[in-house]
């Protein structure tokens, strides 16, 4: 979408993450840094009957420590990771609730999947104790929205709120809407980015039918290997990225830490198929293009490419050939990582964590590296940052991310 150039600018004054690797930005960004890896084996349920065994969890997670206990039992899992990751962020934005007007301050934390811990447990409630007996608090814990509705409700936020729903390209999409939402005019602060918690025994089950996981049980903190011929498909993740997003003149007017603007973000769709990425990247090169235009940057401009890279057959091949329609000789000179490789995937909160590690990025000046690429593909020749972090010089970023039913997305950041 184009704005004239009056139209407000968008920029990130707050960060905040629950990861495998981390349940606040700092240890996170520490863990990246050292290459740590989060995939361990599944021990929210037992997972011997299971194709895939491992998983990357929020382990010594206690929701009662992050919001109101009653609240905590009243929701689910994913809401538990979202509104933490809210809190951080708003915290690290330094915006105080009580001095902000509420009418222009709006929520968009999206979830690919929403309640499925809910979900599981209150159909097992209905089959073995019968209709009387599921929880009256099943279908506000269920729903997509209701993490931004929390945080609305923790913040007074009045503004734009809704949960957006595009498989894994929600968390990106919640932003770069959130981002449209300021610069329409219809919000000086926006809240926004995704929350997942899908490890459960159903999910589990229904991945693994598809035969879209990793089978390599044995192995775990190597299952994750995006760009590497062994790779052999994608490390269920779990938790939440949260940015706030501001005008600048409101972010300046109230003395805010800056830490970049998002200049640009496209969305686009393959019409493809319902799962497996355009073969020719059509659809996420196009999102590319689209995002780079309206950020005002050529290709050449960008030093860091934070990539989907799920670690399955298709996607890091489709997602390099898109690259290289877009960067062309390029391509081969932008520092490329997938930290997915770390986290596992993360389905609708990939976008959200994918786009602090780009905000990090900018402000550290080092790259967090690709693990495990120990053998390249010869389809996935770029340079993927492999293994160990690299320092460079670092002021425009570009992430991806792609969802099932040929979802796009891509959001651009830069040094301000």
């Amino acid at each position: 979408m184009a704005y004239s150039p009056s139209s407000p600018r968008v920029v990130v004054t707050g960060l905040g993450v629950v990861t495998s690797i981390g349940h606040d930005v700092d240890s996170f960004w520490a863990s990246l840094l050292a290459g740590r890896c989060g995939i361990g084996r599944i021990a929210l349920f037992d997972p011997k009957d299971f194709a895939s065994q491992i998983g990357a969890e929020v382990r010594d997670w206690d929701a009662a420590q992050h919001m109101d206990p009653k609240e905590a039992r009243r929701n689910d899992r994913y809401t538990h990771f979202g509104f933490a990751a809210a809190r951080q962020a708003v915290k690290d934005a330094g915006l105080d609730p009580a001095r902000e007007d509420g009418d222009r301050v709006g929520v968009m934390i999206g979830s690919g999947i929403g309640g499925m811990w809910t979900y599981e447990s209150q159909l097992k409630v209905l089959a073995e104790r019968g209709p009387r007996k599921v929880s009256p608090f099943t279908i506000p814990a269920l729903i997509g929205n209701m993490c931004s509705g929390l945080v609305a409700i923790e913040l007074g936020a009045r503004g734009p709120n809704f949960g957006v729903v595009s498989a894994c390209a929600t968390g990106t999409h919640a932003l770069g809407e959130a981002a449209h939402a300021i610069r329409r005019g219809d919000a000086d602060v926006m809240v926004a980015g995704g929350a997942e918690a899908a490890i459960t025994p159903f999910a589990y089950a229904s991945f693994c039918s598809m035969k879209a996981m990793s089978t390599r049980n044995d192995e775990p903190q190597k299952a994750s290997r995006p760009f590497d011929k062994g790779r052999d498909g994608f490390i269920m993740g779990e938790g939440a990225g949260v940015l706030v997003l501001e005008s600048l003149e409101h972010a300046r007017a109230r003395g805010a830490r800056i830490y970049c603007e998002l200049t640009g973000y496209a969305a686009t769709c393959d019409a493809f198929h319902i799962t497996q990425p355009d073969p020719d990247g059509k659809g996420l090169s196009l999102a590319m293009k689209r995002a780079l235009a309206s950020a005002g940057v050529a290709p050449g401009q960008i030093d860091y490419i934070n990539a989907h890279g799920t670690s399955t057959p298709y996607n890091d091949k489709f997602e390099t050939l898109a690259i290289k329609k877009v960067f062309g000789d390029q391509a081969r000179r932008v520092a490329i990582s997938s930290t997915k490789s770390m986290t596992g995937h993360l389905l609708g909160a990939a976008g959200g964590i994918e786009s602090v590690i780009c905000v990090k990025t900018i402000q550290t000046g080092r790259i967090a590296p690709t693990i495990n690429l120990e053998e390249p593909d010869p389809d996935c020749d770029l340079d993927y940052v492999p293994n160990v972090a690299r320092e460079a010089p670092v002021r425009t970023v570009l992430s991806n991310n792609l969802g099932f039913g040929g979802q796009n997305a891509a959001v651009v950041f830069r040094a301000l």
